[in-house]
Formats: C-alpha cells, structure tokens, sequence
C-alpha cells in the first residue's frame, strides 16, 4: 500500500517580492471610492492595525512576516525531503489565469508531462532569466481522474494548458518550497479548485475592480460546496492509498483575504473566522470543516480555504491527525497564512 504526506502552505504572492511592497494589496484597496473615510488613514484603524503598519507603511513587519512565512516553508520543505514523494499533488486555486470565460471547471486535475515557468519580474531572488522546468506525473494524474470519475466525482482533466502555463497557487508553491534554491526535484500533479466561485470572472480573480461602476454586483455561479470539496479530497486519498505510489498531498493558499472581505472593507481578514476553522483543524475536528457552509466562506473572504478543504477531508479518510501546524496572522498584509504537516 502507498504511504501518503498531507502538507498546507500558503501561496502568498507579495513573499516573492521585496519588503517594501508587502503592503501593495492595502495601498490599492485605500483607494476604494467607497471607502469610509475614517478608514481612509491609519488614525480611523484599529490599534493592532496601525502597530502593524508603524512609521514604515509597514516595512518592518513585512520583515517578520517574511520570516515566519519562510521559516514554515523550511520546515515543510525537511518534512517532503524525508519523505521523498513519487510526486506532488497540490490543491491550488485557478485565479482567472488558465481558466477563463471559454471553461470554469469546478476543479479539473492537470495531467501535463512538463511544467515551465518563471517568478515574477522584480522577485526578491534577483532572478531575471530564471526557468523552472518541473516534470508532471501524466500516469498518476490519468489513473486519479479515471478513479474519481469511476467514484462519482465528475472530474475534468486536461493534457495542455488554455491560456496560462500554471496558476501562481502552483508555481508559488514551488518557488517557496526551494526559497533557498537548492533545487525541487519532484515531479507535480496540479489539481485546480475553483475556488473564486461567483468572483472568478466579474473580479477577474482578484481584487475588486474599483474602475467600473457595478461591476462586482455581477456575478457568477458560485464555487462547489465545501461538503463536496472534502468529499472530492477524501476519495482523492483513499484512491492514492491503494496506488502504488508515494504521494505528497499539498494545499497552497492562504485563508481569508482582505481584498475578499467585504464586511472589512476589503481593509483586513477575518482572523477570527480562520482561527476558528484552524483551531478545528488542529484538533482534527474534521466534522466542523464538512459542515462548514458555502455562505461562510464567501462573508469570511475565505474563497482560498477550500484548497484546504480537500486537505481536511484526505486527513480525515486517512484517519490522520496534523502533526505540526501553524498559523501567521496580519491586519496589513492582506491574509492568514496557515501551514501544517502530517506524516505517515
């Protein structure tokens, strides 16, 4: 029988950059034409917020920040090199990048025999060439959509990409598993979510588009239903369990997003909603995860929560409590960042 390694990062985007732009996302979200104008300064901020922010618009905790964020990824990077995986499965959310108007797919599994991609431009490495050329595992991908879709799981697949080579969910994933570049010799498996639901088109993935009048009200069909998601990682594991495969199961992506929080005024997460789902998580309460309603995710801004909800139902399948886990969170830099490790 396989042995299988669960695993959740985040795949923060600003980390790639330089401590001085940690704050972008706030900064752009300060220029909200409907924005309370208390809130347009630090003074109308709560203490915590502003402590946060400081004299430097926030330089210096992006340094902490930096360092908690990457001293987890070096953690999870020892937990997958003991463990050596066949390949590397991973959760991550589609952000208007490679699906798009022409396909939404409530999740679709890339069965690609290659990956290349770049960091982004400017990127806290100094790379300005830099390929990553990382194999797929084309059997493995093929052999999960023909179980899952033997199990009920109507599942999409594809063999080349539409419009983008790979979502920032995955290569972040990469790039923050070998920040200290010394290499990521696994082969993945990318297994998209459709996370953004009813914001994947009308906010293009990302953050509401302050530019057009409307034009968040404009929806789309929502995300599939949580309950689904840990049903789909559940069966994913117990498929995996009977392969002849070492497999790394891996969420990327961090929890609830300011730019996602309306009820913050996109200004900050809703830490409390995540403290909550990791205090469940934690204690392997795995019951308050599948119940955890659609509705929630969507008033808590936790679309990317349910890359992880895959993770919670594996565990569960596998009937696995996490070993290690951490949760980094932030007023100012846009999202709860959650990590955990679960061995064999």
């Amino acid at each position: 029988m396989a042995e299988i390694l669960a695993l959740g990062i985040s795949h923060y985007p600003p980390l790639s950059g330089k401590d001085d732009r940690m704050a972008g996302i706030l900064k752009r979200m300060l220029r909200n034409p409907d924005l309370p104008e208390h809130l347009r300064t630090p003074s109308g901020w709560p203490a915590e917020m502003r402590a946060e922010w400081g004299i430097d618009e926030g330089t210096a905790s992006a340094a902490r920040h930096r360092s908690a964020l990457v001293g987890w990824m070096e953690k999870t990077r020892a937990a997958l090199d003991d463990f050596n995986p066949d390949f590397v499965l991973i959760w991550g959310d589609d952000q208007y990048e490679n699906f798009r108007e022409d396909i939404i797919p409530p999740y679709c599994i890339s069965a690609y025999e290659k990956f290349a991609f770049s960091p982004p431009v400017d990127n806290v490495w100094g790379e300005t060439d830099k390929t990553y050329e990382v194999p797929g595992h084309r059997a493995a991908a093929k052999l999960l959509a023909t179980r899952l879709l033997e199990a009920g799981f109507d599942t999409a697949y594809a063999y080349k990409p539409l419009h983008h080579e790979l979502g920032h969910a995955f290569t972040n994933a990469v790039f923050y598993l070998d920040y200290a570049r010394r290499g990521f010799p696994y082969p993945i498996v990318p297994f998209a979510v459709n996370c953004y639901g009813r914001k994947v088109v009308s906010q293009r993935g990302g953050v509401p588009r302050f530019d057009t009048a409307g034009a968040a009200a404009e929806l789309d069909p929502p995300a599939p239903a949580p309950w689904r998601l840990f049903d789909l990682g559940a069966a994913t594991a117990r498929i995996l369990a009977e392969s002849p495969y070492r497999v790394a199961l891996l969420a990327s992506s961090g929890w609830s997003h300011a730019f996602l929080t309306g009820k913050n005024h996109f200004l900050w997460p809703d830490t409390p909603a995540d403290r909550a789902m990791y205090e469940a998580l934690r204690s392997a309460n795995y019951k308050a995860w599948r119940g955890y309603s659609g509705q929630s995710v969507e008033d808590s801004g936790q679309q990317e929560i349910l890359n992880w909800m895959c993770l919670a139902g594996a565990l569960s399948a596998l009937d696995r409590a996490p070993k290690e886990t951490g949760f980094v969170d932030t007023w100012i830099f846009n999202s709860s960042k959650a990590f955990l490790i679960a061995p064999p």
